[in-house]
């Protein structure tokens, strides 16, 4: 008995012991697979048992994601994950073949992920300590490994590239692509920033290390996290530029480290000891940026979502809230977009029979950039209050400066607490009493207004009565929000089936000539006029029942030659661009002979007429100037580097920079240069632009490139800083000041700057950002188009991000035929 007991003992160590073997191999053969099940143990650990390879079941569901994670860590931390937009069910395989290296398939066969750029010739796997899976071939040389394709971490040894990035997940436990990114640029520079879902369209930077050729002694080549935990960019030089922070060393032998890009957008370094007597889990050692609500975006709603508002946490990570009386469209997601509980708007208003519906909930410091409506200046807080509460459309109202008062109207986007506001107030406005939905009041027997062959009819919905449920009254209201959407777009269907000859496949109004004939009463306003056409005010009416004031530009008439199909096409590329420093084309006529284009209304003007026709006493604002320099700069950012279509513009000028209601500058007329030009084979046929900002390029049959664009910024540019134009008549003794370009060259080179704004107060005290705007300017009008910087460099120097090298002289000769 005593025997049995023996080898039964015996039997049940060798088991446990090949078990134990099979649940820690790190390496795989071909053919070898791993199967995804809820009771699976992984597929490989690293020798040291640090890390776990296999497949991770995700929370309330029967999907699967293979993945890299932590063994000893009781929450299983994934560093590493493959199929994140494509889940495994229950039942899926991985398995390593020569051809596909891994390949991760369905239960049914269908292909979900497999390792890319492979050419065959894969021998096995290998699992390191390091938590870095390699594939290799027969003489041990690396094929692929993850380290090469990170998801959202990176672990100590680990090295970035040039163009490889982090993609955040989308939330704290949905690991499919998020809205934040860090990438290591071509130029070198590490740069952090959100994306637009699910185009992928890339807003602006939040973070940049600067580790750029022109700011630098030598650009990065490397984002490197070494074995002792700290992260650097590796210039070309072997210099290098730190990410970690200076008190950030961590003992790597005591602890476990990660840097993680989090679903909030918050790039962090974090630290978990290795001890299994200590109780605490992964703690923050240093986070990038310092205040990630700060980050605000043109064309989306920001760290949290539409109508909330941004909080910073101590751990330097956001907190997303709805204001009082909105509740989160998504319960699931604390960082989605907030909906008003309560019924808001023009006709609802009306028809309700109280008059004090509103009050206002009060809020500190708190602001939503970018949903402005109207500026008013000057005015005192009740006023604001009492305009936005007398303003239909206006939802908040933000008064700051002790002057301003800036009503906004739904969504709000952007929205942050920030104490740099300085006690700024947000008065939001809530419906009293009855928020509800439910409980709005909604009358009986709805009257619709239906507009048919420009004749007004009234459709009479009768309802059957529901009595004072609140509930069926919603039902009611439900039932006739349908209706009238089912009406809407069957009309729509049948005004496109009436304008399919016609329509431009974006969201481009079409207008007929009459219309537009009776909306600028006869053409009879004219509001200016160039190389394209003459310009016209105008009002329209929209969808709402509401007019809007336009801008009509009437095309001239070489472009009505241009083929009918080609003008619609580059009509859609213009309809798509939308930035907040461009003018927005809304609309176009192309009836019989007539080409006419309808754009924004633009209510200051250009930005001639602000820099040109002011006293010399009463110049505008250094400031203001400043902004507008900037301003201009990103509108050219966008249209060479960042819209569907790259735009260059050919005639940028000031009569071209139009001011919106809060003095924003805006571009317009980019894109019609292409019209002009769009029979011609090539686009270095013909001069395009204006007398005193045309590059050289034109005049020497060289290839138009956006370069053209930064020569002429670079004369609009002297023209801000000087408020006067950039070629002038002059007493035989001021001669050498006729031309601004080769006068501020002058003035440079003889530390003389000053002369460029005598009498300037604001721009005297300022001589160094004086000075800097200068040098950017040179450097902008150089004769060889590849000095000139890029517009997205001219926007680093203008920020200060990189510092402005001393400038070369511009050859005269470029000067003298941008003269011609």
């Amino acid at each position: 008995m005593a025997s049995y007991l023996l080898l039964f003992l015996l039997h049940s160590l060798i088991l446990q012991s090949i078990s134990v073997v099979a649940q820690t191999k790190s390496t795989i053969a071909i053919g070898d697979s791993h199967t995804a099940d809820t009771n699976t143990p992984p597929w490989l650990l690293s020798p040291s048992g640090d890390f776990a390879f296999g497949f991770l079941p995700l929370q309330n569901t029967d999907m699967f994601l293979l993945s890299i994670s932590y063994a000893k860590i009781s929450d299983k931390t994934v560093v590493w994950y493959a199929n994140r937009d494509s889940p495994a069910p229950k039942g899926s395989k991985v398995e390593l073949n020569s051809k596909d290296g891994l390949l991760l398939t369905s239960p049914n066969g269908d292909r979900l992920w497999n390792t890319e750029g492979l050419n065959n010739g894969v021998s096995h796997g290998v699992f390191n300590d390091t938590g870095n899976f390699v594939l290799e071939d027969g003489d041990f040389n690396s094929l692929w490994e993850t380290f090469k394709f990170p998801s959202d971490t990176l672990l100590p040894s680990q090295v970035v590239e040039k163009g490889g990035k982090l993609s955040s997940m989308l939330k704290e436990t949905d690991f499919s692509r998020g809205r934040f990114e860090l990438l290591l640029q071509s130029d070198g520079n590490l740069v952090m920033h959100s994306i637009n879902l699910p185009s992928g369209y890339t807003n602006e930077n939040y973070y940049e290390s600067q580790t750029v050729g022109s700011n630098t002694s030598s650009a990065g080549t490397q984002l490197v996290f070494d074995r002792s935990g700290y992260l650097y960019v590796l210039g070309e030089n072997s210099e290098k530029y730190n990410v970690s922070e200076e008190k950030s060393k961590v003992s790597t032998t005591d602890f476990y480290l990660r840097a993680t890009l989090n679903f909030d957008g918050v790039f962090t370094l974090y630290k978990h000891p290795k001890s299994s007597t200590k109780s605490e889990g992964w703690t923050t050692v240093w986070s990038k940026p310092d205040n990630i609500c700060l980050y605000t975006v043109s064309s989306g709603s920001g760290v949290c979502g539409y109508n909330s508002f941004c909080t910073l946490g101590q751990d330097k990570r956001p907190t997303c809230q709805c204001p009082k009386s909105y509740s989160l469209v998504n319960p699931d997601d604390p960082y989605g977009s907030c909906k008003p509980d309560f019924i808001q708007g023009c006709e609802e208003d009306e028809l309700s029979k109280r008059k004090d519906l509103y009050d206002f909930e009060v809020l500190i410091n708190t602001d939503w950039p970018f949903s402005d409506s109207v500026l008013q200046r000057p005015f005192t807080e009740e006023l604001c209050k009492e305009a936005c509460m007398g303003d239909c459309m206006c939802s908040v109202a933000i008064f700051r400066l002790g002057d301003s008062c800036w009503m906004k109207k739904l969504p709000l986007s952007n929205g942050k607490v920030d104490p740099t506001l300085n006690g700024a107030k947000a008065f939001l406005k809530v419906r009293k009493d009855n928020t509800s939905l439910q409980s709005f009041d909604f009358p009986p027997f709805p009257i619709i207004a239906n507009k048919n062959n420009n004749r007004e009819t009234l459709v009479l919905v009768v309802s059957v009565l529901f009595g004072s449920s609140a509930i069926l009254n919603a039902v009611l209201l439900v039932a006739i929000c349908f209706s009238t959407s089912m009406i809407v777009q069957y009309k729509k269907k049948l005004r496109r089936v009436s304008r399919s000859e016609t329509s431009v496949e974006t969201n481009l109004r079409c207008f007929t000539y009459e219309e537009l004939e009776e909306a600028t009463n006869g053409f009879d306003k004219e509001l200016g006029r160039g190389a394209f056409g003459i310009v016209y005010e105008g009002v329209v009416n929209n969808n709402t029942c509401s007019e809007t004031r336009v801008a009509v530009k009437k095309l001239n008439n070489f472009l009505l030659d241009q083929a009918h199909r080609e003008f619609r096409n580059e009509l859609n590329v213009i309809g798509l661009t939308h930035h907040k420093n461009l003018v927005r084309l809304l609309g176009f006529c192309e009836g019989g002979s007539e080409r006419l284009l309808v754009y924004e209304y633009m209510s200051n003007g250009t930005l001639a007429s602000l820099l040109f026709n002011a006293d010399e006493k009463q110049k505008p604002s250094w400031k203001l100037r400043l902004e507008l320099a900037i301003g201009i700069a990103r509108g050219l950012v966008y249209l060479h580097e960042e819209c569907i279509t790259r735009i260059i513009h050919c005639d940028i000028k000031p009569q071209n920079i139009l001011l919106d209601d809060y003095f924003n500058a805006r571009i317009s007329d980019f894109g019609l240069a292409k019209l002009m030009n769009m029979n011609q084979s090539k686009t270095n046929t013909g001069i395009r632009g204006t007398k005193g900002y045309v590059a050289l390029e034109w005049f020497k049959n060289m290839p138009i490139t956006a370069q053209v664009d930064v020569y002429s910024y670079g004369v609009v540019l002297l023209e801000i800083i000087s408020c006067r134009r950039c070629v002038q008549e002059m007493e035989q003794e001021d001669e050498e000041k006729a031309i601004l370009t080769d006068w501020a060259y002058d003035c440079y080179k003889d530390g003389a700057v000053d002369a460029l704004v005598e009498g300037d107060n604001e721009a005297l005290d300022d001589k160094e950002k004086l000075e800097k705007l200068v040098m950017i300017a040179i450097w902008c009008v150089q004769e060889d188009p590849s000095l000139r910087p890029s517009m997205r460099n001219v926007i680093h120097m203008l920020e200060g991000t990189v510092e402005v090298q001393v400038p070369p002289y511009p050859s005269q000769i470029s000067i003298q035929y941008s003269l011609i």
